[in-house]
Order: C-alpha cells, then structure tokens, then sequence
C-alpha cells in the first residue's frame, strides 16, 4: 500500500512539473537527441571529396548535436567511410593521439556524443554488419559540433548516430558503399 502511495504522490507531483515531466519523457522515454544549434554552410574550393565526402555550401544550414542516441549492447548507427591518413578526408589529425593511421589499420571516429569527451579514446568498439562482427580502435571524433573549416576538411558536422570507418573496417565487413546501417557496443 505504501508503494502505491509513493508512487501516486511522484505522479502528481510530475504533473504539477510539466518542463520536468518533459525533460524525462524526452531523455529517458523517447531516447531522441535534438540539435543543440545550426552552422551556417560556407563555400569553399578546399573541400576534400575523398571517399564521397559531402562539402558545406553557402546558404545551407548544418545541425549540431552535442548529444547521440544512447549507447547499449546493439546501438544503432550508420557507418561512413574516412581516411585517417595525412591528406585524407578526415581533416587534421586523429584527435586522440595526434598521429595519422594507415587506411589498413582498423580505427574508427564517432559522433561527438558517442566520444564522450574522449573518454572512448583508444578503446576498442565492436561492430555489427552484414552478419559479420569487427573489432575496431577509436582514434577520433566525428565532430557532430564543428565542421565547414580546415580542421574538418570544409565538410559539415557530423550527424549524432555515426561510426566512421577506415577501409580496413569496411574491408573486414565485406561492405561497401558510402553509408552502410551497422551496430555497435563497446568491447
């Protein structure tokens, strides 16, 4: 009885709080991450297109996510390809160790919600596609923030669900194509 008692009391008190009652139905009940901005697109004769890339234009607007979808044992995510080689399409330098990685090696960068900061730095992520499972090293973000600059390659940010890949990784999935639907976890 006490139970139910509580219980009823949360319910009311949440009703009588509804920006609360709102934040928890949308973090928790509907696991959405909304855009926390746009950037404003800029041209650009600079744009590496390396691997499909897509590159900002002026006029357009980009959403910027600080957030991504949470992460479990089989989240959802869309794979992309990336060269993490100096002079590749992944702009300057994998931000966890500051060192370019040979496109055979298997690394990753994820969508800024999902790097956490940086606390998957160098941690192995287990990917899921095409009946097939990979074991792969986080070297950088794929900055969900930032993007139409140099350091981005002039490519717009990245959106909040992506695992992007070295061909090694897409190699080993027996995949290919510029978006593939993949899960992943940590391993």
């Amino acid at each position: 009885m006490a139970n139910k008692l509580v219980f009823a009391l949360v319910i009311l008190f949440l009703l009588n709080k509804p920006n609360l009652l709102q934040a928890i139905q949308h973090r928790f009940l509907l696991n959405t991450c909304n855009p926390s901005g746009y950037l404003p697109g800029t041209d650009t004769d600079n744009c590496n297109t390396e691997n499909d890339s897509q590159c900002c234009q002026a006029g357009q607007s980009y959403p910027q996510y600080q957030c991504s979808p949470d992460v479990s044992d089989s989240t959802s995510a869309i794979l992309t390809l990336n060269s993490f080689e100096d002079g590749g399409d992944g702009g300057d330098p994998p931000s966890c160790d500051n060192t370019w990685h040979d496109n055979s090696e298997m690394v990753v960068a994820l969508s800024t919600g999902w790097y956490s900061g940086g606390s998957r730095c160098l941690k192995n992520i287990k990917i899921n596609a095409n009946g097939k499972s990979v074991v792969a090293m986080v070297v950088d973000v794929c900055d969900s923030v930032n993007g139409c600059d140099k350091p981005h390659a002039y490519q717009p940010p990245c959106r909040n669900n992506i695992v992007d890949a070295s061909q090694a990784v897409w190699d080993a999935l027996e995949i290919s194509g510029g978006e593939y639907d993949i899960t992943w976890s940590d391993a």
